[in-house]
């Protein structure tokens, strides 16, 4: 209700009130409505409009209109909607004890003016039964009641939103942060790979015209992968609903063409590889390779001297442990950021996102060392 607007609550319980009050009016004889009780009536109707931003007001209002409705002795018929929907109106706002107050003034003021007014000129309803009295009484305690019910309902429909509304911005962060890691995977890497290839071009270009000729070759396919993958990542944010995607992912399928790559970057490459890789998921076999993707590309970029890197992968039961060492030096001197960048944050993030460990440093014997450990569940 506190979701629909004024009119729409409004005008159902005008016409409700002015119909049900007529009708209730004609079929008993002497309990005709005058212009009066029509007002009275109005009113506590009419300022319904305004329980949203007064809603104690409003309450007050329509207790008063309606407890002077019944002393008059007119009919009752659905005139105590109003004051339902103000009682609802103040507990939903947070007014409870205003609410069950009003409740129990409008209770003890028609019941008590009726026992020591009744059949005057003012107060013209006849002294209430003790049954009619203890009908007021539980009337007053079921309206706040009911209107606590609705207060919890509110609050249970609004903290399903706001749980929604939170599991939907952290969906949209994580898949932010995933997108974020495999562009610059892919880019990266193949970008690194294109500019080492561009400078062995560049400096055979005159004397060695076929291996620059190769060189070219390489950044060709290195320039084209890298588009396919982009596109590749650009059509998954683009896609709505699950639609799979057209273009098979990324994974550890692909690491020949990898080590391929890194071979024309000038690095001589030697892959270990232990255990069982079948059942391997997909999260973890895409992992997988983008951590050893990006260890190779550290090394194109950032390591002087390196000629052999060792990539080893050993499948365990439930894990992989992967580890991917050069026997380079950094290009900048320990303790001034070598290789701490975009790619070993975003290679921590992915085994922190798959609950598994990660280490990247220095070698005691030289080069950079690359390790992790990345579990996965097994099925039976």
């Amino acid at each position: 209700m506190r979701d629909l607007p004024g009119w729409m609550v409004l005008v159902p319980v005008g016409v409700v009130v002015g119909v049900g009050s007529t009708g209730a009016a004609r079929r008993h004889a002497g309990a005709e409505l005058d212009l009066a009780g029509y007002g009275m009536l109005g009113i506590a109707v009419g300022v319904l409009a305004l329980r949203r931003r007064w809603p104690v007001g409003v309450l007050a209002v329509v207790a008063v209109a309606t407890s002077v409705y019944w002393l008059r002795g007119y009919v009752l018929g659905p005139s105590f909607l109003p004051l339902l929907v103000a009682v609802v109106a103040a507990v939903v706002a947070g007014r409870r004890w205003a609410a069950w107050g009003a409740a129990a003034g409008v209770a003890a003021a028609t019941q008590g003016g009726a026992y020591l007014f009744g059949g005057g000129t003012v107060v013209r309803a006849g002294v209430p039964s003790t049954a009619g009295a203890l009908g007021v009484v539980a009337w007053a305690l079921l309206v706040p009641a009911f209107a606590e019910l609705v207060r919890f309902r509110v609050e249970r429909t609004d903290q399903a939103r706001r749980v929604a509304a939170e599991e939907h911005r952290r969906r949209g962060s994580e898949e932010r942060l995933r997108m974020a890691r495999e562009l610059h995977d892919v880019l990266a890497h193949n970008i690194s790979m294109i500019n080492v290839r561009a400078g062995v071009a560049l400096h055979l270009l005159d004397e060695q015209p076929e291996q620059a000729r190769e060189a070219l070759t390489a950044i060709k396919a290195a320039s084209k992968e890298a588009l396919t993958e982009m596109r590749s990542v650009i059509s998954l944010l683009r896609q709505e609903g699950d639609t799979a995607p057209r273009s098979p992912a990324a994974g550890l399928g692909g690491l020949p063409d990898l080590l391929k790559q890194a071979s024309f970057a000038g690095l001589d490459v030697v892959l270990d590889t232990t255990g069982d890789p079948r059942g391997l998921p997909a999260n973890v076999d895409l992992a997988t390779f983008r951590i050893v993707q990006e260890s190779l590309t550290n090394v194109t970029r950032h390591a002087t001297s390196a000629a052999r890197v060792t990539v080893r992968l050993d499948h365990r039961p439930g894990s992989i442990r992967v580890r991917v060492a050069d026997d380079g030096s950094p290009a900048v001197p320990a303790g001034e950021g070598q290789r701490e960048g975009n790619g070993v944050a975003g290679m921590r993030e992915r085994a922190a996102v798959l609950g598994g460990t990660f280490t990247a440093g220095t070698a005691p014997d030289g080069g950079f060392v690359v390790e992790a450990v990345l579990p996965w569940k097994a099925t039976e």
